[in-house]
């Protein structure tokens, strides 16, 4: 056999390896995305599901909604539901559950079954008796808009500048509290605006480092009495963090 023949047979031989390797990723990539189009589907599904809690009274005039959720029906779905969050401006209006650890609801749904969109959840810090200082709610950055997908609206000049988006609703089996908004912003992968413990004047110093992160001033003054929600989500591949902080407002 010839040096030319060889070259030819350890070229073809390449070239097979090559579509092989082609083809096992195109087959993965489409398993994927079929994956995630059912994934996505049956979070779609459970959505509609967990709208039923919600019964919405139009008080004065129309001008204003209160929303009441049935806690009750939810956690025949769910035992570990603790929350209901709506954000204006966005696609959140969900039920927030809190796990044993922040990990559980990264790939579990509402259902806790095994989901790639996960479910919106409370820090397993949290205490959610009133007396936490920082209240953290975690979601995926999902591209169909789900979850915390929406979050990233906050970085608009259309929705940082309509004030009717500035007002938060949380409400919880004990309590309904409204919080208002203070700082948003984008950041690299971190971990500090995730706290929620703190000693001493650490809280103040924390509330100065949000506040001058945020890409808008929103004249909201915080103080060391005050307590706060934070949202977020990743972006960019993990790379980011799209992040809102709130004061809250109603006792």
């Amino acid at each position: 056999m010839g040096k030319h023949t060889k070259r030819k047979n350890k070229k073809m031989i390449t070239l097979a390896i090559l579509r092989l390797m082609f083809f096992i990723i195109l087959i993965i990539s489409i398993i994927y995305v079929v994956k995630w189009y059912i994934d996505s589907k049956r979070n779609e599904m459970l959505e509609e599901k967990v709208s039923e809690a919600i019964i919405v009274e139009d008080i004065e005039n129309n001008i204003t909604n209160e929303y009441k959720i049935d806690f009750e029906k939810l956690k025949e779905t769910n035992n570990q539901v603790v929350a209901w969050l709506k954000v204006k401006g966005t696609s959140i209006e969900y039920p927030i559950v809190q796990g044993k650890d922040n990990s559980y609801y990264l790939k579990k749904n509402f259902e806790k079954q095994y989901n790639i969109g996960g479910w919106i959840f409370v820090d397993y810090k949290n205490k959610l008796d009133e007396t936490d200082k920082n209240i953290v709610v975690y979601g995926h950055n999902m591209k169909d808009n789900s979850m915390f997908g929406s979050l990233k609206n906050i970085l608009k000049e259309e929705w940082y500048n309509n004030e009717e988006n500035y007002i938060i609703d949380f409400i919880t089996e004990e309590y309904t509290h409204k919080y208002q908004v203070f700082s948003v912003y984008r950041i690299k992968n971190e971990d500090y605006y995730i706290d929620t413990e703190f000693k001493n004047n650490e809280f103040v110093k924390f509330i100065k480092t949000l506040k001058n992160r945020s890409i808008k001033d929103f004249n909201v003054e915080v103080s060391k009495e005050d307590r706060i929600l934070t949202l977020s989500t990743c972006d960019d591949n993990n790379k980011y963090r799209v992040v809102l902080h709130a004061k809250r407002i109603s006792e």
